[in-house]
């Protein structure tokens, strides 16, 4: 039988019971009458409170730790997932990170370049334990992102899975799952890193790496100001 109490412990990365955790998470739940609820309130300050941003480093364990995700107020969508999850466990709900292998038709023209590639590795989601089950919840991009994009905001309701619809509101293809990969107690760093490297080439993530060795979190793009692929 799974325990559940796992996914409701501090790791070295979903830092739950850190004081900005649990203050983030307490504001974010107050009023909440449930468990569904808080898990809802927690999703959408996430959602829209953490900007998304591709162009943050990913490589080391403190990349991913939930309260440098706060403190910085931006990441892809394994730095929020990381966030959702520890405010997750900070209110007491069972929360676990998840991750699918997707494709992205709807990037923006310099990421694509970027990354030399549409497919998204190791795209994370977020699992709560809610009324006896485990419900997806994907708070990767913000709503005024998904605007821009041309894509609805995804909603979540706490008892149905969230995750990214196959088309946007043009009714051209958005995101593709292409495998899921498992759901986790803690941000497995190690395999993420040789997954990208696996995806993007081995030369161009290392060269992702020494830029960032070199010049600290220089961002190295504005996404919300890139040019969206039509």
């Amino acid at each position: 039988m799974e325990n559940i109490e796992l996914y409701l412990k501090p790791t070295e990365i979903i830092d739950c019971k850190h004081p900005q955790i649990k203050a983030f998470a307490e504001e974010a739940c107050d009023g909440a009458k449930n468990d569904v609820e808080k898990a809802v309130r927690l999703y959408y300050a996430v959602r829209d409170g953490i900007w998304y941003d591709p162009y943050v480093p990913f490589y080391r364990a403190e990349h991913y730790r939930a309260s440098h995700v706060l403190n910085i107020r931006r990441g892809f969508c394994i730095p929020k997932a990381s966030l959702l999850c520890a405010a997750g466990r900070a209110m007491g709900l069972p929360a676990r990170p998840g991750f699918a292998n997707v494709r992205n038709h709807l990037a923006t023209r310099q990421l694509i370049e970027y990354m030399g590639s549409d497919i998204f590795a190791y795209h994370a989601f977020v699992e709560f334990f809610l009324d006896g089950k485990w419900v997806k919840s994907t708070p990767a991009f913000n709503a005024e992102l998904c605007k821009r994009h041309h894509v609805e905001p995804l909603e979540f309701n706490g008892r149905e899975d969230s995750i990214f619809q196959l088309y946007n509101l043009q009714n051209r293809k958005f995101m593709e799952y292409m495998e899921f990969l498992g759901s986790f107690e803690d941000i497995p760093v190690d395999h993420i890193v040789a997954a990208f490297r696996e995806t993007y080439g081995h030369d161009r993530v290392q060269g992702w790496i020494d830029g960032f060795e070199r010049d600290g979190n220089v961002r190295r793009g504005r996404f919300d100001a890139e040019d969206v692929i039509q």
